[in-house]
């Protein structure tokens, strides 16, 4: 007769449990959602969620929950990459038998303690990403950077990346439309986050898919109720899928100027610039001669010690300087930046997204090095950190996420210095938390 009361007590105990409270108080709240700062703010965070946010002066605190003090800190949203790739590559090798569970928890977590808390890993993976998604989204509590996946992107058959060193049989090889209905209907049984389709030559040298073939990618995807991005190099590609309805642009326009019959098309089609990738660019020549970079205690973390004992080495450096896209690195990254500050000034959607992942273009460090390159743009810190949380939100379509507002997941950076003085002060990292757990 006492099972079932003893029951119930034990539930209501595990219950009690659960409920975790949490109070932070007395920092400067950057919230990304409004422009200014909120000086000596509180939060309490329930169960992960942000429960109440608002003036220290106001707080009224849970009973028996202690406060931590964050007095001369800032807190911001966790960072949001639009524009990763997680799992193929171990040090500066890139191989799809490197897609293991813990090379990409390895990955994750080096996100993580850089303030990196979403990734969109863009069309390089295997299907253990689904259940390493699956799992974190059945607790909702990940311990590492959230996952948001595309799979497998596209390319035609032969086509780019697939000559690139450990991409051939990663991304899907199409040379119909009937493969292409085929292979977007699969993805959208496995409920991917977005479709990848690559759309380039590299300069001639490689095979770019046929403009028919990215259409059908679009038009099915969107028949399945699935977006689609696309890596680009070209303006004039770049404004024939936005005219056939693409939705993002995963990296910036770089062969020529962006014009006003893009802009206008983006902004008529609401397609977003997902990401300006401008890290990616400068990873091209940035290697190839000694930098400070290279003794920046911030940078450590982000490499293993035989990789930084590589990337200093003269002999890398030299191999570095002798690649043919050296050469134009640096072009690029001057005309990607002039890019995105002129859609962003003429109100096209921008998100944030570097491309890291692949050898050379290194997680977590490039996340910072990526806002530094947008402040050199123009943008303010402001622009930065919102188009690096809210917008990048936005353009996933995640609701939760983004902002530090009441109901929102409470992931977010504590900072040393204010990030809004100084873009680089995104770096004075002093605690990472996702859905209200510190990591790291």
């Amino acid at each position: 007769m006492r099972t079932k009361p003893l029951l119930i007590w034990a539930l209501l105990l595990v219950s009690s449990a659960w409920a975790e409270t949490k109070v932070i108080r007395n920092f400067t709240l950057i919230d990304g959602a409004t422009s200014a700062p909120l000086p000596n703010a509180a939060m309490v965070i329930v169960d992960g969620r942000i429960q109440w946010v608002g003036p220290a002066a106001d707080l009224k605190p849970p009973a028996r929950v202690t406060a931590t003090d964050l007095s001369g800190k800032f807190v911001m949203p966790g960072i949001i990459n639009l524009h990763g790739h997680l799992g193929n590559t171990v040090d500066l090798a890139q191989d799809p038998k490197n897609f293991t569970r813990a090379n990409v928890e390895k990955q994750l977590k080096t996100y993580a303690h850089y303030g990196v808390t979403s990734v969109l890993t863009m069309g390089s993976e295997q299907p253990l990403i689904l259940q390493l998604r699956a799992e974190q989204r059945r607790t909702n509590r990940p311990g590492e950077t959230r996952i948001f996946a595309a799979l497998r992107g596209f390319t035609g058959e032969g086509g780019y990346p697939t000559t690139v060193p450990g991409m051939k049989g990663v991304p899907y090889e199409v040379s119909t439309v009937a493969q292409v209905r085929k292979d977007v209907a699969e993805l959208a049984a496995h409920k991917v986050d977005i479709v990848k389709i690559w759309v380039d030559d590299h300069l001639g040298k490689e095979k770019k898919i046929p403009f028919d073939l990215s259409k059908a990618i679009i038009e099915n995807a969107h028949a399945n109720h699935l977006k689609v991005a696309a890596h680009v190099f070209y303006l004039d590609d770049a404004k024939a899928l936005v005219n056939a309805g693409l939705d993002g642009l995963a990296h910036s326009v770089r062969d020529k100027p962006v014009d006003d019959e893009l802009i206008a098309a983006m902004k008529e089609r609401g397609a977003w610039q997902m990401a300006a990738t401008l890290s990616r660019e400068a990873s091209a020549f940035l290697f190839a001669q000694p930098g400070s970079m290279l003794d920046d205690p911030f940078f450590a973390p982000s490499v293993s010690p035989d990789v930084l004992r590589t990337l200093k080495s003269p002999e890398f450096q030299r191999k570095v300087a002798a690649e043919p896209d050296t050469a134009h690195g640096r072009a690029w990254l001057e005309m990607a930046k002039k890019n995105l500050k002129k859609l962003y000034d003429s109100g096209v959607k921008c998100g944030f997204g570097t491309d890291t992942g692949p050898p050379r273009r290194i997680q977590g460090y490039f996340e910072h090095l990526e806002m530094e390159l947008m402040a050199d743009t123009g943008l303010t810190p402001l622009q930065i950190i919102t188009i690096a949380t809210k917008n990048s939100a936005d353009c996933l379509g995640a609701s939760d996420l983004g902002t530090l507002q009441k109901g929102k997941w409470a992931d977010l950076i504590v900072l040393g210095s204010d990030p809004l003085a100084n873009i680089k002060n995104t770096r004075t990292i002093e605690a990472v938390w996702i859905a209200g757990n510190k990591v790291n």
